[in-house]
């Protein structure tokens, strides 16, 4: 087992990239199962949660990762008010709940990679996945899709036949780059979701 992951990048269609410059697409996988929140993983879930109260969570969207989200979420036509950016997404759900409750392995994974470093990781399962990865067109919206057709919306939930479910034993992890985020934290938000992960039970 090597110590970091293979972090890859994905095709970003032509018209895509030509209309949205700096739009790119990082995936990684990893050998892994759903399972219970271990203890480790509930106390850093917790110990987050602790750090993001109502004024903190309320100044994330002037910060500059999550900023870029609702920039490109704009020039996309999503109302990041009514489409939450993966950070204040999680923002929202911690003010809803007080905290952030366990939802099993693979969830907390992606949220903590998501707090941590303003990325959205998205889980799929790999073995599902037709070819790589990819951001394309369809219906004049971006989706990421595979060589078989859609995977996710572009900020989505995975379509049914992609999703992780407990027959999983294999995780690609995709984040959507925004135009003007440091690849740098691209990278660290899979890097975190995939270490968590392969850790042994």
């Amino acid at each position: 087992m090597t110590g970091e992951p293979d972090v890859r990048r994905g095709l970003v269609a032509a018209e895509i990239a030509a209309e949205h410059p700096g739009l790119w697409l990082a995936w990684t996988d990893v050998a892994a199962a759903p399972a219970r929140t271990p203890p480790e993983l509930r106390d850093r879930l917790r110990s987050l949660a602790d750090r993001m109260r109502g004024a903190q969570a309320i100044a994330l969207r002037s910060r500059d990762v999550p900023h870029a989200y609702r920039v490109f979420f704009r020039h996309v036509g999503l109302d990041p008010d009514v489409v939450r950016t993966p950070v204040e997404a999680v923002a929202v759900r911690r003010m809803a709940e007080g905290g952030l409750r366990p939802r099993g392995l693979v969830d907390d994974a992606l949220t903590i990679a998501v707090l941590e470093t303003g990325i959205g990781v998205r889980a799929l399962d790999a073995d599902r996945v037709v070819g790589a990865p990819a951001l394309r067109l369809e219906g004049g919206a971006i989706v990421l899709a595979d060589e078989d057709g859609r995977l996710a919306a572009l900020f989505g939930d995975p379509v049914e036949r992609a999703a992780v479910t407990k027959a999983t034993r294999r995780i690609a992890l995709v984040a959507v780059a925004v135009p003007h985020v440091p690849d740098v934290f691209v990278e660290e938000a899979l890097w975190t979701a995939w270490d968590i992960l392969r850790a042994p039970a």
